[in-house]
């Protein structure tokens, strides 16, 4: 395990930065269940048959809010924090990085700037934690070839990290998640299993194969979204975060009013996650999640025990979400392995009827 604290100015060792987070990553975001009855009694006022412009706001949940500027030109904008999902500081800031950009990747989008959003407990943390926090944010930001271009910092209570972000696309390749169409064939990128792997972090379980194994995961740019989004083929396009694998399925299904069909066997996962899992090592997100969701699911009988688990698992910067034409498969899977996503894999189906998510 990767267990280098740092130690501040009196020459006292300082906190592990998950100590000082009462969740961790995606993993601490509000409920979907919660969220959906506060975003309810909101005003329609920034909706899309208000502003013509405006190609997509917050009607379907989607990733990132789409302006267009032009017939060739729209401006992509997303935000994305949190708290601590490992005790790196170096590592925590490449994985918020990672999973802010992941928004306008879902979208098609290719990034232009980042703006930097810092909170963190001044007196507790020492400076060179911060520091590193934010370095690892900018290394990321670099490899997606972005500036982090200025920012707002606080001091808070627990740490926080994360980016505004920015990026562009051709109005007509603009992918949404409430596009897939009836026969569409889902494709995930990444393995499942970020949540059981911090969480058997947190518990002092994971050893280095894990650990490595998650930042590999976590830290992993979902740039074959630009590409994917160009294919005529492909109908719908979002990433797997905080809600689980089912969560945003259920999304796709709401959006397009159809029904999902999953086939749990051909889902990629982490090694190793199945048997935390079966161990009891989860998030409390998980149990959030199924509970926000669940009546809209139906789970075959003979699944594995940990199934429901690790169909609920909250990832962090999870893996892009393809609905796709049966004749494109071959060329999304094409995209993902181009740019090193070998567990890219079929995992489902678009079928008719009402929008449920049925998982055999």
């Amino acid at each position: 395990m990767n267990d280098r604290h740092d130690e501040n100015h009196a020459g006292t060792q300082a906190p592990r930065l998950t100590s000082l987070s009462h969740g961790g990553g995606c993993g601490c975001k509000i409920a979907p269940g919660v969220l959906a009855q506060l975003l309810a009694a909101q005003p329609a006022s920034s909706t899309a048959a208000v502003f013509p412009n405006l190609l997509v706001g917050r009607e379907t949940a989607d990733d990132a809010a789409v302006y267009r500027l032009n017939d060739e030109q729209a401006i992509v904008a997303t935000t994305d924090f949190f708290v601590p999902i490992v005790d790196d500081p170096y590592d925590f800031g490449r994985i918020a990085a990672t999973n802010a950009l992941s928004d306008l990747y879902a979208m098609g989008a290719r990034p232009i700037l980042a703006l930097a959003l810092v909170a963190m407990p001044i007196n507790v943390l020492p400076r060179e934690t911060i520091a590193a926090i934010l370095r690892g944010g900018e290394s990321v930001c670099a490899d997606a070839g972005i500036p982090i271009a200025g920012g707002h910092s606080i001091d808070s209570v627990e740490p926080i990290y994360g980016l505004a972000a920015l990026g562009v696309v051709h109005p007509a390749h603009v992918k949404r998640n409430s596009t897939a169409c009836e026969g569409d064939v889902l494709v995930l990128g990444k393995p499942l299993g970020v949540g059981v792997l911090s969480a058997a972090l947190k518990k002092g379980e994971l050893d280095e194969r894990g650990y490595a194994a998650m930042i590999d995961a976590t830290t992993r740019l979902n740039r074959p979204g630009i590409a994917l989004a160009a294919l005529p083929g492909v109908h719908a396009l979002t990433d797997v975060t905080g809600f689980g694998l089912l969560g945003h399925v259920l999304e796709l299904a709401r959006g397009a009013n159809l029904g999902i069909r999953l086939r749990y066997r051909d889902l990629p996962l982490l090694a190793g996650v199945e048997t935390l899992a079966a161990r009891g090592i989860v998030t409390g997100a998980s149990a959030r999640n199924w509970a926000s969701y669940g009546e809209d699911i139906e789970l075959a009988a003979d699944l594995p025990q940990v199934a429901r688990s690790l169909l609920t698992d909250p990832q962090t910067s999870g893996g892009l979400l393809v609905a796709c034409a049966p004749g494109a498969v071959e060329e999304v899977l094409a995209c993902f392995r181009a740019d090193g996503f070998a567990d890219a894999a079929v995992i489902g189906e678009v079928i008719g009827g009402q929008p449920r998510v049925a998982v055999a």
